[in-house]
């Protein structure tokens, strides 16, 4: 019943930016946290945000310190990725996952950073 849906992902320059977007649905949004995760090829999937049910508590990867803000749409039921200065180390398929929801994936978002 859970369904999440990830977009906004693409071939982007080094020191580019993107918004990732992941539309919810089948559960009550705004009662839980929510996560971004991302995964490169030969990779262990790694942590690279997260945000409270409210929006007022957010926590982010060391990977991506001081380039990434989460934010979500309650009314909309959508978690934003918004990812700046972008390198090629960040390339990756990109998803959104409720860690309630653990077994709950969507099909992901590719980013890719090059030049």
């Amino acid at each position: 019943q859970v369904r999440l849906v990830e977009s906004g992902g693409g071939w982007v320059q080094p020191g580019g930016s993107l918004r990732l977007s992941c539309t919810t649905s089948g559960f009550t949004f705004s009662n839980y946290v929510m996560r971004w995760h991302r995964q490169a090829p030969g990779k262990e999937r790694e942590f690279v945000a997260q945000i409270g049910p409210l929006g007022g508590s957010r926590s982010y990867g060391d990977s991506v310190w001081g380039r990434a803000t989460i934010s979500r749409d309650n009314v909309e039921n959508t978690v934003y990725l918004q990812m700046n200065n972008l390198k090629p180390e960040d390339t990756a398929v990109y998803y959104c996952n409720a860690p309630s929801f653990s077994d709950s994936w969507g099909q992901g978002t590719q980013v890719t950073v090059s030049s």
